[in-house]
């Protein structure tokens, strides 16, 4: 069993499609914090929580000139329909195939599930991790740890 990547860590590098057509890779992103929330599904209830509570709170990242990326194992086309009808402002990206390899490389995919843990961490500028998360799959983590790590980057 891996374990989740600390602070301090490199970030991997990572490139995933947010649409059918469009890829979104880690270092596109390289100069300013990235938020990555790692979630189970696409349509489960506490998923749809989750993301719905990030989408309001968007602006508070914003302000930080963070970016947020979903990342779950569903597909680009379920991801497209799931924001949909969420109303989602950020991209959602699949790990799709191989399956969970970028959760894998975070220390944060569920083999025997085969889905990724509910996981959270902050990125800094430099690409470094500043801050990591892993709350029990059932339980929404909010958002005040991801805010108090955004505070805490270096201006």
């Amino acid at each position: 069993m891996t374990t989740i990547l600390s602070k301090g860590t490199e970030a991997p590098e990572f490139s995933l499609h947010v649409t059918p057509d469009q890829k979104l890779s880690l270092k596109e992103l390289r100069g300013r914090p990235v938020i990555l929330a790692f979630y189970p599904a696409d349509w489960s209830p506490v998923c749809g929580d989750q993301m719905a509570l990030y989408n309001e709170v968007l602006p508070e990242f914003q302000k930080y000139g963070a970016e947020l990326v979903g990342i779950s194992v569903d597909g680009s086309w379920c991801h497209d329909a799931f924001a949909k009808a969420r109303n989602l402002h950020f991209p959602l990206a699949a790990d799709f195939e191989p399956k969970g390899a970028v959760a894998r490389s975070y220390g944060v995919y569920r083999g025997d599930d085969g889905i990724s843990e509910r996981a959270l961490f902050v990125i800094d500028k430099d690409g470094l991790i500043a801050w990591s998360y892993c709350s029990p799959v059932a339980v929404n983590p909010g958002a005040d740890g991801i805010l108090q790590a955004l505070e805490q980057l270096p201006k």
